[in-house]
């Protein structure tokens, strides 16, 4: 009874610290952009690096001589400017013409699902919960993701462009504030 508990607490918190559903404004734009966006990709590339962070986050990012928090730092800064580009209805982030599918990877996968905050909380899980724990909520987690971009033309179909237009921008004053919360959380003023 305690594992399903602890299942279902990591899975809860992925699930809030992931917000696909909150991303959903942004995936919509990036699937816009990039002609072969693959739901089944993002999912792959997003469930590996959550599965990689979980196993070897930390000795990876020692390697690379980079802790966590500047880690999370960048991942606030990326999150930052993509939540620009919701508000103001610019375009900063650029896909390469030369290769579409790089936009299944940046910024869908990494950093909007498998971003800073999701990797960190992965690492932060792993002193509290067992890794068999972790491992099932993730793919809980992944599920759900796959689910949602598999539906989201579905999604914005129903919504109409002007809903859309009005839940991206509100979602992208939810991931500014995700973004200075993670970026606050580790810089102190």
């Amino acid at each position: 009874m305690l594992f399903i508990q602890s299942v279902i607490t990591v899975s809860l918190t992925l699930f809030a610290v992931v917000d696909v559903i909150g991303s959903l404004p942004v995936i919509i734009s990036v699937k816009k952009k990039v002609p072969n966006f693959n739901p089944t990709l993002v999912t792959i590339a997003s469930g590996s690096l959550m599965i990689f962070f979980l196993f070897a986050g930390e000795q990876f990012l020692g390697l690379m001589g980079i802790d966590v928090r500047s880690f999370a730092l960048a991942g606030s800064i990326v999150l930052f400017v993509l939540a620009m580009e919701m508000i103001l209805g610019i375009h900063i982030f650029k896909i390469n013409e030369n290769d579409q599918r790089s936009g299944n990877y940046v910024p869908v996968a990494f950093p909007l699902i498998a971003g800073s905050g999701t990797l960190t909380t992965i690492l932060s899980l792993r002193s509290v919960y067992e890794i068999p724990e972790i491992l099932i909520a993730i793919l809980i987690n992944l599920v759900i993701v796959f689910a949602v971009l598999r539906s989201s033309d579905w999604i914005e179909e129903k919504l109409g462009t002007t809903a859309l237009a009005a839940v991206k921008k509100f979602f992208g004053v939810i991931l500014l504030a995700i973004a200075i919360r993670i970026f606050s959380a580790y810089v102190k003023f």
